[in-house]
């Protein structure tokens, strides 16, 4: 008779007494490990990058990273109980996409039949990708003032303000801040919809400058032309990025 590995579970939540209680409710259930506890989002990365948890309890409401900010930064395929206090637009989503929360405080019997459901995506490897889980369950991402990149197992918040360009890279963007790159996992449309459109336009079809680095614009042959950052970069500007400027500068 084969015996069953236990399923590696992660509890991400920044109240103490939260974590212990979701603790204190897997004790009875040996077929999970808990593998550990996280108090904050930056944490949560870090563990689930380096230990591969097939079952994730995640707190939705974290100060600096939210729940969902962790879900778009990391990789692989577990199950997510996502855990909640009152917030009427996340019960929303998950009950449309049919994804499992528990809404605080929750009672034993409810914590045993998101359980159930979770062990059984994971023994069944039917676990979505993270991204999904967020692009499912969070709200719409609007204008943001950072931008999160993941390296390794390392988050580096980037304020907006700070971002010279960004140049998109096949299914990747790198971002251009104070002589340093950094490599996101994201289309550049996406990343586009994020920043202010008063200080970021798209000057060309794989690129978005923050105009407060702009220093001049060249003509660099018929119907082409350049821009030059106060740095000295050199960006190529495309017809419609040229009359995007020329809009934006007029404003």
């Amino acid at each position: 008779m084969t015996t069953l590995k236990p399923i590696r579970a992660l509890i991400v939540d920044d109240e103490a007494l939260a974590r212990s209680v979701i603790r204190e409710h897997l004790a009875p259930h040996r077929d999970i490990s808990i593998v550990a506890e996280c108090a904050n989002g930056f944490e949560a990365v870090k563990a689930i990058t380096e230990l591969e948890p097939e079952l994730v309890f995640l707190d939705i409401q974290m100060p600096k990273l939210n729940g969902f900010e962790v879900l778009d930064l990391v990789e692989g395929k577990f199950a997510v109980i996502f855990v909640t206090a009152h917030d009427e637009h996340a019960v929303k989503a998950f009950e449309v996409n049919a994804l499992d929360y528990l809404l605080k405080p929750f009672s034993k019997e409810r914590f045993e039949r998101s359980l159930e459901r979770a062990v059984d995506a994971v023994r069944a490897r039917t676990m979505p990708s993270p991204h999904a889980l967020a692009a499912a369950a969070a709200p719409p991402a609007g204008v943001q003032d950072r931008v999160l990149v993941r390296d390794g197992s390392h988050v580096h918040v980037i304020p907006v303000e700070s971002i010279d360009f960004i140049e998109a890279q096949d299914d990747y963007i790198q971002i251009r801040t104070a002589g340093r790159k950094h490599l996101k996992l994201q289309p550049i449309n996406e990343i586009e919809q994020q920043l202010a459109p008063a200080r970021f336009v798209r000057i060309h079809r794989s690129t978005i400058l923050n105009i407060d680095r702009l220093a001049r614009i060249e003509l660099y042959a018929k119907d082409s032309r350049v821009a030059i950052l106060k740095d000295g970069t050199r960006l190529n500007v495309s017809r419609t990025g040229y009359e995007k400027l020329k809009s934006l500068l007029k404003a």
